[in-house]
């Protein structure tokens, strides 16, 4: 094959010479002896454009570089709530005043000085913004199968702390919920029909290893007899479904999301969540939950009504002493359960853990306490737990 480079200008139609004018002004041009060399150069080069553009990813999901995405995407509250978190639960090495770049670069979330998208996921002001289908659906169905109108249904956004605590909290305000009496003894017991660590592993494994190139949302659904949970994605290929329940190695899907989860003790790096929510639910002497791939990675936890509750003296549906029930709203019960968890929590740690500001959190307790169920230790500047 000629090369045109090669011909004389004269002999060159002038068409040819106005286009080689052109190429040598305003792009990179370069030899080839045959048809599929030269295919095989524009597809290298094409590839090349993407990944400068962006436009082509050949990074995982979470550590890639968003071109849309500035500093000023993440949220400041983001940042501080997450390094106060991770700095008492996991001690990371970090003062609550560090500068968002320094954090985010600390936690590999930078991409050569730019925004990655576990960043915008895990701390954006709006991460629905740049990626739609990171939204959590809820929904509480009566019965035993998806019907219409749904009676409870709930779309949330937010950072991925804020989908787990939001999608939880939907399903520990629908199922039911007792607190016993003190006849049983000091502490007043309390319970709820499935196990809260079960419920927060499982949909804390589904936001962290789903997939997020998918148009698809995580689904949270409660039924009568069940919680299930929808996670687009598949299985590593390392991983069988019978492999889950035994000892094996953690996989994660986006590495740099469930670094940060973990640091904000949201979940543990051992690959023992599966085991985790079997574990929970056969100690609360539920039936063991089924795991199994359809189009999506599905999660199932079933409800046994009455097996919680002769845990704490039969008292259901929220019961406190059986004279206080229907009074206790969803908020109420999750301050509850925190202080279950942990008797010492300050109020300032009830509104971090829950997202709500601290004088609401105050109206919350101020009705708990007149009610008898917490009461105040450490004076006025001190913490809350469940009353003697």
């Amino acid at each position: 094959m000629d090369n045109l480079l090669d011909v004389p200008d004269v002999d060159r139609h002038p068409k040819v010479n106005r286009l080689i004018k052109k190429m040598s002004e305003d792009l990179i041009y370069g030899r080839f002896s045959s048809y599929s060399e030269l295919v095989s150069d524009v597809y290298s080069s094409l590839v090349t454009y993407l990944i400068e553009k962006g436009e082509l990813r050949l990074e995982p999901f979470d550590k890639s570089a968003n071109k849309d995405a500035t500093l000023s995407d993440i949220s400041d509250d983001s940042i501080e709530w997450f390094l106060r978190r991770a700095k008492a639960e996991r001690g990371l090495p970090m003062d609550v005043d560090t500068s968002k770049d320094k954090l985010l670069t600390h936690l590999n979330l930078l991409n050569n000085g730019r925004i990655s998208n576990a960043a915008l996921l895990l701390f954006g002001n709006q991460p629905q913004r740049f990626f739609l289908s990171s939204e959590v659906k809820c929904a509480h169905f009566p019965g035993t199968t998806v019907e219409k109108p749904i009676p409870y249904y709930q779309v949330y956004k937010g950072n991925l702390f804020e989908l787990v605590d939001q999608a939880v909290n939907f399903i520990l305000s629908k199922i039911d919920y007792a607190v016993g009496t003190r006849s049983q003894g000091s502490i007043v017991p309390t319970a709820y029909e499935i196990p809260p660590e079960a419920i927060e592993e499982a949909i804390v494994n589904a936001i962290a290893h789903r997939d997020y190139d998918s148009t698809s949302s995580v689904q949270v659904m409660l039924f009568a007899d069940r919680l299930e949970i929808r996670n687009p994605g598949q299985l590593p290929p390392a991983l069988t479904m019978e492999s889950l329940k035994e000892d094996h190695s953690s996989y994660p899907k986006n590495p740099l999301i469930a670094e940060s989860l973990y640091l904000a003790k949201y979940i543990e790096r051992m690959g023992t969540g599966i085991q985790d929510i079997v574990k929970h639910c056969l100690e609360y002497g539920l039936p063991e939950p089924e795991f199994k791939m359809t189009d999506s990675f599905v999660a199932i936890i079933y409800r046994k009504n009455g097996i919680a509750f002769e845990k704490v003296g039969g008292q259901t549906g929220g019961q406190i002493g059986g004279q206080i029930g229907g009074q206790l709203s969803e908020t109420q019960q999750n301050i509850l359960t925190l202080l279950t968890a942990n008797n010492k929590i300050s109020r300032k740690e009830i509104a971090l853990n829950l997202h709500i500001n601290e004088s609401a959190i105050q109206k919350h307790l101020d009705k708990l306490r007149k009610l008898g169920v917490i009461e105040r230790i450490g004076g006025t500047r001190g913490s809350w737990k469940i009353s003697d």
